[in-house]
């Protein structure tokens, strides 16, 4: 058995398809609530909630549904492919939208937008594991991060190069990322035969005498299907933690467009700058992230990853303007992030059975997107009512408290068996 390098680099086209899209999202949408029609912090706080509210009942639906689909494309692609093909028509409408500052269109695409986007994340992310043996998850999520890395920068720097903030309609760049989405949704479909690689990985672990977490006998009860009682308490101890970093994280990721204008003095797509920075530490940090989880372990490889975001946080702090040394704090927090989404989600799907990775991932955004619903409302709110010297402090508390919970973990690291390799093919 062996991690297979370049088809976890084609699956991974699914998730670069979303991470453009988001980066977008999350960088340009809130800049045209406030900017174009004249919204107030909190407001756009909670219209930038709104996808994770419709995911956060949307998700765990889709994964388990795609669990039980079976059609000629496999589980997964079939929302994939319908998902991405939907989204892309109702982004385009967006700019005109936004150029006609007609407020009623914009909203109803943007909500059609989530939609779809909503209707294939579960299934696209759980694709990754149904292709991959499971002690080899780490590693190949280092490479689906990877790609949706490259994903999210690709967006940034068409930003930066086509967004304009004075009125003129912003198509292109909408345009841009819609090309790269249906581009590799295409290239996924063209080389990625989900039916038969899914049999192929489950004869290899068969082989191993590989099993999940979940898949484990409780004591004196062969029988008994349900997860045991000590991997569920580490079940729910990761998904805290998973709220806990998503609370702090996402607070700083959807204010930060406007934190770098008015905070740093950036103006423009400028403030994308920092965020390429950290994508591309993150870029040259995945495989080796993926390395030294294989190592040392998941867990220990998140922590690091927790202690080096709240440094990031506590740094970004103390910047009252623009500063070179910001993007070196962005290095570090591009980094952190790696080392935390590399192994979070393999450690949730560890504690499953194979044939409920759908549904797991749908719990895993779950518990992410119920801490990216609150998080910009409050955040938002200390923003405009206090100010927005709120916005790192608040990103360091929360920070410090997915630490302690996710020190109470004890299940979800996996080593490879005796044999098991983990070459390039």
């Amino acid at each position: 058995m062996k991690l297979n390098y370049k088809r976890t680099f084609f699956v991974g086209f699914a998730f670069l398809s979303i991470c453009a899209f988001w980066e977008l999202y999350d960088g340009i949408i809130p800049k045209m609530l406030e900017g174009t029609f004249g919204l107030g912090e909190t407001v756009v706080g909670a219209i930038m909630a709104i996808d994770n509210v419709l995911a956060l009942f949307l998700l765990p639906l889709l994964g388990a549904l795609s669990d039980k689909v079976n059609t000629r494309l496999g589980r997964r692609m079939p929302f994939i492919a319908g998902g991405t093909f939907a989204a892309s028509l109702f982004i385009i409408i967006l700019p005109i939208a936004e150029h006609l500052r007609n407020f009623t269109l914009f909203i109803i695409a943007l909500g059609f937008t989530l939609l779809a986007m909503a209707s294939y994340r579960s299934p696209a992310v759980a694709l990754m594991p149904d292709v991959t043996p499971k002690p080899l998850r780490s590693k190949a999520n280092s490479i689906i991060n990877l790609m949706g890395t490259l994903g999210g920068a690709y967006a940034l720097v068409m930003t930066l190069l086509l967004y304009k903030d004075d009125g003129s309609i912003n198509l292109p760049v909408f345009l841009s990322v819609v090309a790269i989405m249906i581009l590799s949704v295409i290239f996924l479909l063209l080389t990625i035969n989900e039916n038969k690689l899914r049999e192929q990985v489950a004869k290899e672990e068969n082989e191993a005498n590989i099993i999940g977490e979940d898949e484990k006998p409780a004591i004196n009860d062969v029988a008994d299907a349900k997860m045991p009682a000590d991997v569920r308490r580490s079940f729910i101890f990761i998904m805290t933690s998973i709220f806990l970093w998503f609370f702090a994280y996402n607070a700083v990721k959807t204010a930060f467009s406007r934190y770098a204008d008015k905070v740093w003095g950036y103006s423009g797509g400028s403030y994308t700058l920092p965020l390429m920075v950290a994508m591309v530490a993150a870029l040259i940090s995945y495989l080796p992230i993926g390395i030294i989880s294989s190592k040392i372990g998941r867990k220990k490889t998140i922590i690091g990853g927790i202690i080096l975001m709240t440094f990031s946080y506590i740094c970004g702090l103390m910047f009252k303007e623009a500063s070179p040394l910001i993007n070196v704090v962005f290095a570090c927090t591009g980094i952190g992030w790696a080392a935390i989404n590399v192994n979070s989600y393999p450690m949730v799907v560890e504690m499953c059975k194979s044939a409920d990775t759908g549904r797991y991932t749908g719990y895993y955004y779950t518990f992410s997107m119920s801490a990216q619903i609150i998080t910009p409302i409050v955040s938002g709110f200390l923003l405009e009512k206090i100010g927005y010297y709120t916005l790192f402090p608040y990103a360091v508390v929360f920070s410090l408290a997915s630490l302690c919970t996710m020190l109470f973990v004890k299940h979800g690291d996996s080593k490879p068996p005796k044999g098991l390799t983990e070459d390039i093919e």
